[in-house]
């Protein structure tokens, strides 16, 4: 694996929800993409089984069936083209190119919302038609035989439920490819003791440290409130506790040799819903996400997940040039 992909070497934009929804916002990709590469880019995905022909299908959609309220219809788009095919000069440009100390230029965060057998043996084929494209590592001997990465210009992450790793990592024979790799699951120190009750109740930090790295699970994801009581929308002043808290995790994470992402760091008028974003990762102001952006930075978190794209992008090009 190429230095300049190694945990703690580079902090990216990781592109929150990048898809449309809701029939709006089909230019989320388009506007990611613009801030420039290398990024990571969130497809939320469903499977979708359509009412008239009882076929089921993959979509990059933000709810579950079942829900008609919020818009789910069977007319989303697919991964293939909404993110595959959109990447496609990018990839193919990067592939002539081949600088590979640049590579991955795009990495792929999936968020499976639904779990079916079907579900999961579909993005496993349409990740093997993308196959030349990915980074990959062949199974080893056992998962915690770490296998060196052959990187490309796309890495593919997914969650850390069994089911996935039953599919993208068990079913796959020895020596053949893994496509794509799981998250590690955080180990939580106040397990079985009184403050155990405390962390669920959201009125203590969880004492935490992730699990180990294996050949299927390379990186480990966060929600804010690991960092602040009560996430975002309890947040106060940035302070000297909270960055070396923040520190302090992501020390955790890279000498585990995993990459670390935080999700969701947001900041703006909250009565300002054009943007389609959640109130859950609100900080209220731009100002109060800057802040965090800016600590996230200077403390080398690999993936932090924004829905603010070009702000967050400013910002990191901004650091970026000071720190040369």
């Amino acid at each position: 694996m190429n230095a300049a992909f190694e945990p703690g070497t580079r902090v990216l934009l990781d592109a929150h929800n990048c898809y449309p929804y809701n029939g709006r916002w089909a230019d989320r990709i388009d506007r990611a993409l613009s801030t420039g590469t290398p990024l990571a880019i969130e497809q939320d995905l469903v499977w979708f089984v359509d009412p008239a022909t009882g076929r089921g299908r993959s979509l990059v959609a933000h709810d579950e069936p079942g829900k008609p309220a919020l818009g789910l219809g069977g007319t989303e788009p697919t991964m293939r083209e909404y993110f595959f095919e959109r990447i496609r000069p990018l990839v193919e440009a990067a592939l002539r190119d081949g600088r590979r100390d640049t590579w991955p230029i795009v990495t792929l965060n999936l968020d499976l919302k639904t779990e079916e057998p079907e579900h999961l043996a579909a993005i496993w084929s349409l990740l093997h038609e993308y196959q030349a494209w990915l980074t990959t590592a062949p199974h080893g001997s056992s998962i915690t035989d770490v296998q060196p990465l052959t990187v490309g210009p796309v890495l593919v992450l997914t969650g850390e439920s069994d089911a996935q790793r039953k599919v993208f990592y068990d079913a796959v024979p020895a020596g053949q490819p893994l496509l794509v790799f799981g998250a590690a699951r955080p180990r939580i120190r106040q397990a079985g003791t009184p403050a155990q009750a405390r962390v669920r109740a959201g009125t203590e930090l969880p004492d935490i440290t992730p699990g180990a790295r294996t050949n299927y699970h390379r990186w480990w994801n966060n929600p804010w409130s690991v960092v602040e009581l009560g996430g975002q929308r309890n947040a106060g002043a940035w302070t000297a506790e909270d960055e070396a808290r923040l520190r302090g995790l992501v020390r955790s994470a890279h000498d585990a040799g995993l990459w670390i992402r935080f999700y969701t760091l947001n900041g703006h008028d909250p009565r300002d819903e054009s943007g389609g974003w959640s109130a859950g990762y609100n900080f209220g102001s731009e100002d109060a996400a800057r802040e965090r952006w800016r600590a996230a930075i200077r403390a080398g978190v690999d993936f932090i997940a924004v829905d603010q794209y070009e702000r967050f992008g400013e910002t990191l090009k901004a650091m970026r040039s000071t720190a040369r």
